[in-house]
């Protein structure tokens, strides 16, 4: 079979397409035949930079769609031929995957495999923003920086849908923010004066959530642009910037909360919890009330044109490799 995997760190030219072994499910797991495999940020930081990465050489993709090809011992409802959507902790930029059977859904009636590689890490994280974790109550208003990425284009719709007050997004560029204007956001602010321009569109008092994958400075602008008993809750680190660290004296004179979201770490801690998460997500799916656009899609043979598009910070929406 065909995959792709890279031998050292680097740019996206140490992406390489190698032949290698079919491999076979082990107990409480099922191998995957993968039609499509989704593009994340964090495919690209764990190439440039090691991310979660155990051991070289690594084969990244954390998402695919396809169909069972074989089903381990132990494992139960789940059989060949299915199609179905999964979430691996690497290797999904391959013709086969291995995946734990806790991690991987039948799609509903209404979903297609192309759609289906969309789901796996940006829907039910997307989900778990505006409701398990941020807990957005109709009429509250909402700050979501990244607002144009795969997440931020589902959690505008979400927010929309579950009666946000207002809808505020963050993004890089002018071309972005018109992108994220037509999914659900009210008004979509620049990041260099995102917390200024919240402060002008609430006439001073803040946003109930603030949404952060950014880290570093950005989440302590994002702390500061909470109103009265806000709630930030981060979900990344794209800028890199080292841990920072909150305390009870930020927190109290406003009584702000700070929570954190991984739907990889979900997956390893509580596969039953993101099991009933991704069910919730999905059907927002199958009913309309989410869709994510695949704006790119590439080959797997051109997973490096994919990483350039993406690390070039200029993409909207969800990007994918078509396996199969």
């Amino acid at each position: 079979m065909r995959a792709v995997e890279f031998q050292e760190y680097g740019g996206p030219d140490v992406l390489r397409l190698v032949e290698a072994e079919v491999p076979g499910p082990g107990a409480g797991q099922v191998s995957i035949d993968v039609a499509w495999a989704g593009v994340n940020f964090a495919d690209l930081k764990a190439r440039a930079e090691g991310y979660r990465v155990a051991s070289l050489p690594h084969r990244p993709g954390l998402e695919v769609s396809g169909r069972i090809r074989a089903v381990g011992e132990g494992v139960s409802g789940l059989r060949e031929g299915q199609e179905v959507a999964g979430l691996v902790q690497g290797g999904g930029y391959a013709d086969v995957v291995v995946a734990e059977a806790a991690a991987v859904f039948v799609l509903p009636g209404g979903v297609d495999l192309r759609t289906a590689a969309t789901v796996p890490t940006v829907l039910p994280t997307a989900h778990a923003l505006v409701h398990e974790v941020g807990r957005l109550q109709a009429g509250e208003s909402i700050l979501v920086q990244g607002a144009a990425g795969g997440i931020g284009t589902a959690v505008g719709q979400l927010a929309r849908a579950a009666g946000a007050g207002a809808v505020y997004g963050v993004t890089s560029s002018r071309a972005k923010a018109e992108y994220a204007r037509a999914h659900g956001y009210d008004d979509v602010f620049l990041a260099d004066t995102f917390d200024h321009d919240v402060r002008r569109a609430t006439c001073g008092r803040g946003v109930d959530l603030v949404l952060d994958a950014v880290g570093g400075d950005t989440l302590r602008r994002g702390l500061e642009a909470l109103a009265v008993f806000g709630r930030l809750v981060s979900f990344g680190n794209a800028s890199g910037a080292d841990p920072w660290h909150t305390g009870q004296a930020d927190l109290v004179t406003r009584s702000l909360s700070v929570s954190g979201f991984s739907v990889l770490a979900l997956a390893g801690t509580a596969p039953n919890a993101l099991r009933e998460l991704t069910a919730r997500a999905l059907r927002t799916v199958a009913e309309g009330t989410v869709f994510l656009p695949v704006t790119a899609e590439f080959p797997l043979q051109d997973a490096a044109e994919a990483h350039r598009l993406m690390g070039g910070r200029t993409s909207t929406g969800k990007l994918l490799l078509h396996v199969a």
